[in-house]
């Protein structure tokens, strides 16, 4: 299935060698920001939950016009340009000693990092017939995880509390790792091109054309529900409760990241020929009820704090987490573009990854404040409320979309044309 699905896909190594570089980079610091700003360098828990949630809102304020830009220069070039921004990001966390620092060096991870998501994906598109699409997410979402998990193993070894120099080291080596990835994809100069201007057509309205798409509109807010019970909650909210519930060390925390993306890496692509044909609105539903599981799963190891048992918890939290991502993160982009024209693709894309955005504002300001302060129970009941709204909002989604929109039927066979590398129905 492996072999089959990349012969359909443009510069497919390539492709996979950048998100690979560039997630195991994130996976060396992506479960410990919280601890390092809070247990490192001593700063106000409250401070540092403001601090992530400002990551979303800058990374929301630059989505909007990434996503025009997309459409206008092409997914390769604005892609290039925002993953240098997240890299410079990354490595400044090294020089942080004070609020106002963690502030600036967000706001630089962010700007880069938030609509990054949705111009790789756009960049993924131009190069996937819509037919392997959602395969095709399934394998780089294999690839992601691999780098996130080796990355956590790597992190977890080198991370120490007690020595700052190895979190400085940590984030300066994930700075590194996401300009190499940035400039492999400088040299694919034939996809993520623009679509070419047809003067005949019709404008097409950019964002005015998104916020009447009803459909789209609720598919978003399914979006948001989701995303803020999953990876709105994971750098604080999982890592907070981890280290100050169930007083694990920073070694175990990585653990949990190494087993969530090594389940991840060894069943997607089994996974993926079985979720062909099947409702991806049903899926999606599966997928958040699995999530809330999770975290009634973390929240057994306030029993035994510190012990065997809370370890065991903590990891068993990370693979079942594990198994939502598995279900809902092909389907997501490909549900996405499935909804989305050709013109406007890129703002598509991008207002869908703003949803990951938005709960990396939501994350920060439930998680850290309320586990900081002792509150943990209400973050679980929230995150475990979350996740039954997610369920129930994809199951009213259902009916509103095509048979072919949910996956339910195959879309018409398609071909690559070279000339402004976009994938065409036949005639």
């Amino acid at each position: 299935m492996l072999r089959t699905t990349l012969a359909d896909v443009k510069s497919a190594p390539a492709l996979l060698a950048s998100i690979l570089l560039a997630t195991t980079g994130q996976g060396l610091v992506l479960p410990f920001l919280f601890i390092y700003l809070t247990h490192v360098r001593h700063l106000d828990p409250t401070w540092i939950g403001l601090a992530g949630a400002w990551i979303g809102l800058a990374g929301l304020a630059i989505a909007g016009p990434a996503g025009a830009l997309v459409d206008r220069f092409g997914a390769r070039r604005v892609f290039v340009g925002l993953a240098l921004v997240e890299a410079g990001g990354l490595a400044s966390y090294a020089l942080v000693h004070s609020v106002w620092q963690a502030f600036l060096a967000a706001t630089f991870a962010s700007v880069g990092g938030t609509p990054v998501i949705g111009a790789f994906n756009t960049l993924l598109t131009t190069a996937t017939p819509e037919a392997n699409r959602q395969r095709f997410f399934g394998v780089t979402f294999v690839a992601l995880n691999l780098g996130i998990g080796l990355g956590g193993l790597i992190g977890g070894a080198v991370a120490d509390v007690h020595h700052a120099r190895s979190f400085e080291i940590l984030y300066g080596t994930a700075g590194v790792t996401g300009i190499v990835a940035a400039l492999i994809v400088v040299g694919l100069r034939d996809l993520g091109t623009p679509v070419p201007h047809d003067p005949q057509a019709p404008p097409h309205g950019g964002y005015r054309t998104l916020v009447r798409d009803r459909v789209f509109m609720r598919y978003l807010v399914v979006g948001v529900l989701l995303m803020a019970c999953a990876w709105g909650q994971l750098e604080f909210g999982f890592t907070a409760f981890a280290a100050d519930v169930a007083k694990v060390s920073t070694r175990v925390v990585g653990w949990a990241f190494a087993a969530n993306c090594a389940t991840i890496v060894v069943i997607q692509l089994a996974v993926l020929p079985r979720m062909e044909g099947r409702s991806r609105t049903r899926l999606l539903a599966v997928a958040a009820t699995v999530i809330g599981s999770s975290w009634l799963i973390l929240a057994c190891s306030s029993f035994d704090a510190g012990a065997g048992g809370a370890v065991a918890a903590v990891v068993g939290c990370g693979v079942v987490f594990s198994l939502g991502e598995v279900v809902f993160s092909p389907v997501l982009p490909a549900l996405t573009n499935s909804l989305a024209t050709d013109a406007l693709r890129g703002r598509y894309n991008t207002v869908s990854s703003m949803t990951f955005g938005v709960t990396t504002v939501i994350g920060p300001l439930t998680g850290a404040p309320l586990i900081g302060h002792g509150l943990w129970g209400v973050w679980l009941i929230l995150v475990v409320a979350c996740a039954a709204a997610a369920t129930l909002g994809a199951l009213s989604l259902r009916h509103r979309l095509t048979p072919e929109q949910d996956g339910r039927e195959p879309p018409l066979a398609t071909s690559f044309v070279a000339v402004g590398g976009a994938w065409q129905t036949d005639p």
